[in-house]
């Protein structure tokens, strides 16, 4: 379909909500239909450009009327769309798209990137770009910034602050993993303590602060886990529904309760029972490399998959963010973004960070109904557009289109995975984030526990 031109309508009903699950995926493109004109959204006066952004730089919560006879008329409107449009971004580079990154190569291919060939240049990028993550990470363990993204080549991660997502601790996510990427994360400990030590004296920072201490880090993989549950649900029901219909319903219990024969047998390296046999010196035995191989077999089958994602918990995610600011995978070698330090999202400012505002235009046209033609009006909101932006115009569309309205959601594909469920403690602490500049009922959205999955 042309993206210029206005989309249809679509054709199936779809019954109203007042409230939408929480979204945790980057979304690309929104697209906002309605039978009422949005040419309210179009053409702000410099006043209300500046009001809607110092609204967003003081977190001050808009004041909607409940109805709007005109929305064109309305100026806390107006200031609070250009309100919901803003977030912030790093590095800044203007002839760069710095998001998405994943697959991103061929529309970066042929920019100017005098960095490439530079290796002081890369140091200077890839120091500055350390303070501005480690500004953002103590704003989340401050709980003033509730969530932010850090986008590379290889992979994503979302930090999201105590309170959110169901969790009373802070957490972290990345997606798509590799087996070498949670086998670095694992081995993360006193080896890299002095590389850390030299990159906190790079970035002015205390080396105490940034010295790892804790000898790996501890994560979960949650769609894996859910679906090894699921299929162990599943072959459970099966096995008792066999046991049913068996004839001999004992005999089938015992035999089920035995192991089943398996390929990780003897993995440990005794192979005793060749020689049980006499026939130790026949049989060529598998080398330790082999047998690590095979235990990993299973690991290796979800690298670059939704299911690899890995998720952090609590103190973890400092250790994290040592890992990351020395991660060597996490900066391409190669390729047009090579020496390019990751994107940074977050929806408040923090050091190092530049203000942006998404790319918002209406179109109209007349579209095929029953009995001939009728107007439809849409908005087009180009991203990245972050889980709090998203809920923030929903919440001004309601007034300014009397509360009907369609969106059709272009989300990144690879984040996705970022609504992945957790295990979560039985008993959870509710933590507030009052100063963390979100609106209330958006705060409350993204309390919720995720419910979309990968």
């Amino acid at each position: 379909q042309d993206l210029h031109s206005p989309p249809a309508v679509p054709k199936v009903p779809s019954s109203p909500r007042q409230e939408f699950p929480a979204d945790w995926s980057i979304k690309t493109r929104i697209v906002f239909m309605s039978s009422q004109p949005f040419t309210w959204a179009e053409h702000l006066k410099a006043q209300e450009e500046a009001q809607g952004l110092a609204q967003h730089c003081r977190a001050t919560e808009p004041t909607l009327p409940r109805s709007v006879q005109e929305p064109r008329l309305c100026t806390e409107l107006r200031c609070a769309f250009q309100q919901s449009l803003v977030y912030w971004l790093h590095p800044s580079l203007p002839w760069l798209p710095l998001f998405p990154r994943l697959g991103a190569d061929r529309r970066m291919a042929g920019k100017a990137c005098p960095w490439a060939q530079d290796e002081a240049l890369q140091q200077v990028l890839m120091s500055d770009w350390s303070v501005s993550f480690t500004s953002l990470y103590n704003l989340l363990r401050a709980r003033l910034c509730p969530y932010f993204y850090v986008c590379s080549a290889q992979f994503s991660v979302l930090f999201r602050a105590a309170g959110l997502a169901g969790s009373d601790v802070p957490t972290a996510a990345i997606v798509p993993t590799t087996r070498g990427l949670r086998e670095a994360m694992r081995s993360e400990g006193e080896e890299l303590g002095w590389i850390h030590w030299d990159r906190a004296a790079a970035v002015g920072h205390s080396p105490s602060c940034c010295l790892s201490s804790a000898p790996g880090i501890e994560f979960s993989l949650p769609l894996l886990e859910e679906s090894r549950t699921r299929k162990q649900k599943n072959s459970e029901e099966g096995l008792e529904t066999e046991t049913a219909d068996s004839p001999a319903g004992g005999s089938s219990v015992e035999d089920a309760g035995e192991p089943a024969p398996s390929d990780d047998d003897d993995d440990d390296g005794s192979f005793s029972w060749l020689e049980e046999m006499g026939v130790q010196d026949q049989v060529k035995k598998p080398d330790s490399i082999s047998i690590q191989l095979r235990k990993e077999k299973h690991e290796v089958q979800v690298d670059h998959r939704p299911e690899s994602l890995v998720l952090v918990r609590g103190s973890n995610t400092f250790t994290l963010l040592n890992f990351l600011i020395n991660c060597r995978s996490l900066v391409a070698v190669a390729g047009p973004q090579a020496g390019l330090p990751p994107t940074l999202l977050a929806p408040v400012a923090f050091r190092g960070g530049t203000m942006q505002t998404l790319k918002a235009r209406s179109v109209s046209g007349r579209a095929r109904a029953q009995g001939g033609f009728e107007d439809t009006f849409s908005l087009e909101v180009l991203g990245p557009v972050l889980p709090h932006a998203l809920h923030a115009l929903t919440l001004v569309l309601g007034p300014a289109q009397r509360g009907a309205f369609r969106a059709l959601l272009s989300p990144h594909e690879p984040s996705a995975a970022f609504n992945a469920r957790p295990a979560l403690p039985q008993e959870t602490v509710h933590q507030e984030l009052p100063a963390c500049g979100l609106h209330p009922k958006t705060l409350d959205q993204l309390r919720q526990c995720p419910t979309l999955g990968k």
